[in-house]
């Protein structure tokens, strides 16, 4: 090795060295909010497969929901990393005071769209047990869209600071909270009558009021945030505003919409076939959901250091740390998906009893742990992107793989004999692989010609 790469290597050893304690408390915070999608499923199926089925199907509904929201809002992450590189930490708050402005009609329309859900239910002719569930469940979790959207404002705005810890505690604190709620409203506990699936709908509600309480004590008694100007209504000085949040937010917003809308649709698409079939898909998707949380948090990590570093116009380092990352996120997916094929019947049976249920579901895992490294690659790509505000173009790219490909062939793979005899939810399962394959390889080509211009544009940075 010459000594030149060997610089390089060192150098991308030393920035996987640094993303790793940026995305460790990120990891915490993120597990914590799948957590309450994961405790809602366990306590859920061991009710009954009807209750967990319920859930499901109400879940495919309010994941897009609070993907597109926290989509929208994650444009404060970069915005604020870019200013605090530069040394215009003072203008971070009023950013994110204006982002209030653009999260209030989103808010509205989400609540809207939750408490209409059974008319979209009835039109995909869901089990009426299944849909009531599922309905009343939508009703409940949104009264907590309001906490949400606040709690992901103030915590992109400490995240773009680089600080990390305080909604990795408060998101711990939420679990115990999330708990003891389900424990109350689903067995119906303190007076309560026992709601079964539903009544995880007004635990994680009650659990979104918390952790948005919680941040914004931090954010007000915390010294670090002073200078953040948050809460000086008096200043208002800074060239970012509501415009620039939604340009650089409404398409992250929309890629993730893209990419869970197709896990939305499929377990629309699933629920005809009976609650077995929609309770191994939901099995699945939920542990999928929690293994993504690792690449997911070493990509809000890239998104932080890449604005920073963009910020204080170092360019090289900022493609420097786009490649540790992808590195760091592969080899990570390396080691999820060996466990994965190893321990896939132990996985399903924490979920549910039901030896049908896990025979299904243990054949979809195997399919998750291959698809874990294309997943793992093209949400650190787009997250590079995010750090140099490029989101437009990933949109696009967004919409390509997830509907262009991999919708259709899912439909004609798991229920038509267009390519033989339907495959079920494994036919979905299949169709995700290529899909997340095709959005790897658009998204690292599209990064690879980002980093390299910036980095021929600006020779002196």
């Amino acid at each position: 090795m010459t000594n030149a790469n060997h610089n390089k290597f060192k150098l991308l050893q030393t920035e996987v060295r640094l993303l790793i304690p940026l995305a460790a408390p990120i990891l915490a915070a993120q597990l914590s909010q799948q957590a309450l999608a994961f405790t809602d499923t366990v306590m859920a199926g061991r009710v009954s497969a009807t209750d967990l089925a319920g859930v499901a199907v109400g879940g495919s509904i309010w994941g897009p929901v609070f993907l597109f929201l926290y989509g929208v809002l994650l444009a404060i992450t970069p915005m604020v990393a870019q200013l605090h590189g530069a040394g215009k930490t003072d203008e971070t708050g009023p950013l994110a005071r204006r982002g209030i402005i653009v999260a209030l009609p989103l808010v509205l329309i989400a609540i809207l769209l939750l408490r209409s859900a059974g008319l979209v239910f009835t039109w995909m002719e869901v089990d009426p047990q299944i849909a009531t569930i599922a309905a009343d469940y939508l009703k409940a979790i949104s009264w907590g869209m309001p906490a949400l959207a606040m709690f992901f404002l103030l915590r992109n705005l400490s995240e773009g600071l680089g600080l990390v810890r305080p909604s990795m505690l408060i998101g711990l604190a939420s679990i115990p909270v999330n708990v003891a709620a389900n424990y109350v409203f689903i067995y119906g506990k303190l007076g309560l009558p026992a709601m079964g699936g539903v009544g995880c709908g007004w635990a994680s509600s009650l659990s979104l009021w918390f952790m948005c309480g919680c941040m914004l004590l931090t954010i007000w008694r915390i010294r670090k945030y002073r200078m953040t100007h948050f809460f000086d209504l008096a200043k208002q000085r800074g060239t970012e505003g509501a415009t620039q949040i939604i340009r650089l937010g409404l398409p992250i917003g929309l890629a993730l919409l893209i990419e869970a809308s197709i896990f939305a649709l499929i377990a629309l698409f699933l629920a005809p076939l009976g609650a077995l079939t929609v309770a191994s898909h939901q099995v699945t998707l939920n542990y999928s959901s929690l293994i993504f949380m690792i690449p997911l948090s070493i990509a809000s990590a890239i998104t932080i250091r890449v604005g920073h570093a963009i910020g204080k116009q170092r360019y090289d380092r900022a493609y420097l740390t786009s490649k540790a990352g992808l590195l760091l996120n592969t080899s990570i997916a390396l080691v999820t998906a060996l466990l994965t094929l190893v321990f896939a019947e132990d996985i399903a049976e924490i979920y549910t009893r039901d030896p049908e249920v896990i025979a299904i579901a243990v054949s979809l895992l195997y399919l998750n742990a291959l698809y874990q490294f294309s997943d793992a690659f093209q949400i650190g790509a787009a997250a590079a992107l995010r750090g140099y505000k490029d989101t437009r173009v990933p949109l696009l790219m967004s919409a390509i793989a997830y509907w262009g490909v991999g919708l259709p062939l899912g439909y004609s793979l798991a229920l038509t004999d267009f390519w033989g005899d339907p495959m079920g939810a494994k036919g979905f399962w299949i169709s995700l692989l290529i899909g997340l394959s095709i959005a790897a390889v658009l998204l690292g080509t599209r990064l690879w010609k980002i980093g390299h211009r910036e980095i021929e544009g600006n020779v002196g940075g």
